[in-house]
């Protein structure tokens, strides 16, 4: 949970605080080269759990780490514990919806929606009931809240699906696929312009890129240039032609991207998983998907402007090198300190369509969005369950995927970083999964960076990545029952980039596919997962040579301490 309400909120702020206490009390008395003080237990007694090794070496150098990528900041507003609370501007009854599931109650959500966009921002409030959804719900405006009475009270019953709604959406790529089963949400949070704009190409079907740059990545400009720097660091340079040509452009608050362009030796794809003699031996040229996906995007806030030296809200995902024309930009005005809270979203019950053909029942999606959450909400007999797309900044709290099985439970793609999914549950499907369908679970993909799962229960699905190798991702303190599948175009590159981590996993069918990832994935961590087994969906290395992974307590996540890598990061100091 990330808040509750009186006495509750101030319980669980208190709960994390020692939470996070205890950890970096345990990890500061385990530093390289010192024994931990332990008192010896007696014969046959459990062993007591030990200071990871490798959070020890982490804690050293957090954000230069090889294996480990630095994840203390994910999440809306630089994982902040708290949401902020809009005053409350509209009750949807005001605006004509009944609650009782007799009328199409839409268009009267819509109207309360964008009309407390239109006076800047605020909470739209739904009482408890049954409103019957027959259209897409949007928040479109900055600073709206979409707030329910919590997700056992107040429920959206949606009767149509995207093709339905807006009309087929084939894949820019090719092939009769439907982007419906990867794209979209029957709550859409996305901006008023971006959403325009990604509809009407659909409907004239000019398949779009979704991304912060717009349908064919052409609406940004440079803001300036930016000299070189390491991954970590908080600050860059900027190369204006005097510094204060670049404080015009850069301002305090101000959200920028920064722009990474790859060269022709694909030295930044290179960097993003590694480097080494098996990067540079793979065949980059080849994997048209992939390249399709850099330039690298990266949003982030400016923090403050002095001279030609700029800080950012967090610090640098990857090398800034003068080879990739490292600029600031801007990008399509996008959607910020907007929300989803306290509701279920239940879609009429349909069978699962055919893999990659889905229609449409989508869950909750974030596009464009940025320092945006949900919170407490549920989705029920969806295709797809909650969507990142070209989202950054995010926080998924309290979440689940219940019903009747999903293609996507939760899908992560298209240049989205920094988010966080916490305490989110994937119920066992009510259903059996009918044939030619496919489950996959907590998908990654599309360079997608620094992003965190904490704290979930997995009854079904995979730790996925549809490949378009994403790094630098993390998924801690999970239980999961291992028997979903990956998916991914050959043509979309690597699973996986540098420094992914699986830190305390618990897998309960023994299955070791995409869960156990120290043969597989370059410059990762697995540490303290479950003893498990090759079995079904078994992957190869993309790359050839040594890999330098890491193996920790292999068959015990009983025992590593810190429990929770995201949380123990939280502490580490800025």
């Amino acid at each position: 949970m990330r808040y509750g309400q009186g006495q509750e909120q101030g319980q669980r702020a208190v709960g994390r605080r020692t939470l996070l206490g205890s950890a970096v009390a345990v990890a500061a008395a385990g530093v390289p080269g010192t024994a931990l003080a332990t008192t010896p237990a007696a014969p046959g007694a459990p062993r007591a759990p030990r200071t990871s090794a490798l959070w020890r070496e982490f804690a050293e150098s957090p954000y230069t780490h090889p294996q480990i990528p630095y994840v203390g900041k994910a999440g809306q507003r630089a994982g902040a514990d708290r949401f902020p609370r809009h005053r409350v501007v509209a009750d949807v009854r005001a605006y004509g919806a009944k609650g009782d599931g007799s009328v199409d109650d839409a268009p009267a959500i819509n109207r309360a929606l964008a009309a407390a966009g239109e006076r800047g921002g605020g909470t739209v409030t739904i009482p408890p009931g049954t409103y019957r959804i027959d259209d897409v719900i949007r928040i479109a405006h900055s600073d709206v809240v979409l707030r329910g009475a919590g997700s056992g009270r107040t429920k959206l019953y949606a009767t149509k699906n995207l093709t339905e709604l807006i009309g087929p959406y084939g894949s820019r790529y090719g092939g009769d696929k439907s982007s419906w089963s990867w794209a979209g949400g029957l709550i859409w949070l996305c901006p008023q312009e971006r959403w325009d704009s990604l509809t009407s190409a659909i409907k004239e079907r000019a398949w779009p890129f979704e991304g912060w740059t717009g349908n064919k990545r052409d609406e940004w400009r440079t803001l300036t240039g930016v000299g070189r720097a390491r991954r970590g660091d908080r600050s860059v340079t900027v190369q204006d032609a005097s510094a204060a040509s670049a404080a015009s452009k850069l301002k305090r608050g101000q959200l920028v991207l920064l722009r990474l362009v790859d060269d022709t030796d694909h030295t930044l794809l290179e960097h993003m998983a590694g480097g080494g003699p098996g990067t540079e031996a793979y065949d980059w040229d080849a994997m048209t998907k992939l390249t399709s996906y850099v330039p690298y995007e990266w949003p982030v806030r400016v923090m403050s402007v002095h001279g030609r030296k700029v800080t950012l809200e967090r610090p640098l995902p990857l090398d800034v090198r003068p080879e990739w024309d490292p600029r600031l930009t801007t990008l399509v005005t996008p959607l910020t300190g907007s929300g989803v809270e306290g509701l279920t979203l239940e879609a009429a019950e349909t069978p699962q369509s055919a893999h990659l053909l889905d229609k449409g029942y989508n869950g909750v999606a974030f596009q464009c969005a940025y320092d945006c959450w949900a919170d407490d909400v549920v989705v029920r007999h969806v295709d797809n369950g909650f969507g990142l797309i070209a989202a950054s900044a995010c926080t998924l709290s309290r979440t689940r995927v219940a019903g009747r099985g999903a293609h996507h439970p939760y899908y992560c793609r298209e240049g989205s970083h920094d988010n966080l999914i916490e305490d989110f549950v994937i119920e066992r499907r009510t259903v059996p999964a009918p044939a030619g369908t496919q489950l996959h679970g907590i998908n990654v993909e599309g360079l997608s960076s620094y992003n965190v799962w904490s704290r979930g229960l997995m009854e079904m699905g995979t730790f996925d990545t549809h490949r378009g190798m994403p790094f630098a991702n993390v998924r801690t303190e999970i239980t999961v029952t291992n028997d979903g599948r990956h998916g991914g175009d050959a043509i979309a590159g690597p699973l996986y980039g540098a420094r992914f981590t699986h830190w305390n996993v618990t897998v309960t069918n023994e299955r070791a596919g995409l869960i156990k990832i120290d043969e597989i994935a370059p410059y990762s961590a697995t540490v303290g997962i479950s003893e498990v087994r090759e079995f079904d969906q078994i992957d190869v290395p993309d790359f050839t040579g040594e890999l330098h992974t890491r193996l920790e307590a292999y068959g015990r996540p009983e025992d590593i301490r810190p429990r929770n890598l995201y949380e123990a990061q939280r502490e580490v100091p800025s």
